[in-house]
């Protein structure tokens, strides 16, 4: 018996809810000749406990449906993504780029992922692990894209002290980022200074994606940016150190829950959070990236 939960969007658009039930049907008559489980929870209804023991987890949406509940997913469990509205069929569908299966495809990569034929990316993701000023320590949860780390008050700087191996820093800025190699399209290519930007990526060794990160220190004053290489952005496979000099700041992984913490607290950002192993049918994820960048 192959335990499979179905994750899936809910927003009561008909697009979604078509996609749902044809999905449904699929497994269904699968179900039938090689013995499934399936059992299938909206995303704003589902709980950790319902990933636990799962031989395969289908998310049904978009990259935001995937993200939002992926830190409930732990190391050992395969997951594919399934585009319900795809952006080539519907110009206010979503791009996916996670997602490498859709509606016409996921009759082939289902039969694909439980004959284990499919292809494994074994992906990094990033964490903050937070120490309080009275010793209670906490980590967040797991980003497959990014981790922001700023002021709770947009409208205020965010004042920090930076370590990284023998380099100290103190500066203020609208905040960091810090996002792993695939979700650098997420947010930090926007927002980083395109030339660093590029100087940066055009550097990258293709073995350095599972181990290094990005850093990037958003509207950083000019005068700062010369105190170090890194001071802006960089590319590293070190863990960074931050003493929050703010009042009250907080850490959001992929773009959902806030995570706060008051001044004199110390995060450490790394990629040690436990990987997630993302299932793909006709190219890897590195694959997918260098395309889309083509």
């Amino acid at each position: 018996m192959v335990d499979i939960l179905v994750v899936y969007k809910k927003n009561f658009e008909a697009v979604h809810d078509e996609s749902l039930n044809q999905i449904s049907s699929i497994l269904e008559e699968i179900g039938l000749e090689r013995g499934l489980r399936v059992d299938i929870r909206a995303r704003e209804r589902v709980r950790r406990a319902d990933f636990i023991g799962r031989d395969l987890v289908i998310v049904l949406g978009g990259d935001g449906t995937l993200t939002s509940i992926s830190h409930n997913i732990d190391a050992n469990t395969p997951v594919m993504g399934v585009n319900s509205h795809p952006r080539d069929e519907d110009e206010d569908g979503s791009f996916g780029f996670y997602m490498d299966s859709s509606i016409h495809t996921f009759a082939d990569d289902i039969q694909s992922a439980l004959d284990g034929k499919a292809i494994v990316n074994d992906l990094p993701r990033l964490q903050a692990i937070i120490d309080t000023t009275s010793g209670n320590r906490f980590t967040t949860d797991p980003a497959m894209n990014d981790l922001l780390i700023a002021n709770t008050h947009q409208y205020a700087p965010s004042r920090y002290h930076l370590r990284r191996g023998e380099d100290k820093l103190v500066q203020h800025s609208s905040g960091l980022i810090f996002s792993t190699w695939l979700g650098k399209g997420a947010w930090l290519s926007h927002a980083a200074n395109e030339q660093q930007y590029n100087q940066i990526c055009d550097s990258i060794e293709s073995n350095e994606t599972d181990s290094h990160y990005f850093m990037l220190a958003r509207d950083i004053p000019h005068s700062q940016r010369k105190d170090s290489p890194w001071a802006s952005l960089a590319w590293t496979s070190e863990t960074t150190t931050l003493t929050s000099d703010m009042h009250r700041g907080m850490i959001v992984p992929d773009g959902w829950d806030e995570v706060h913490f008051n001044r004199g607290a110390t995060i450490t950002v790394n990629l040690e959070a436990p990987r997630i192993r993302l299932l793909t049918f006709r190219q890897s994820m590195s694959q997918r990236l260098q395309n889309l960048s083509n």
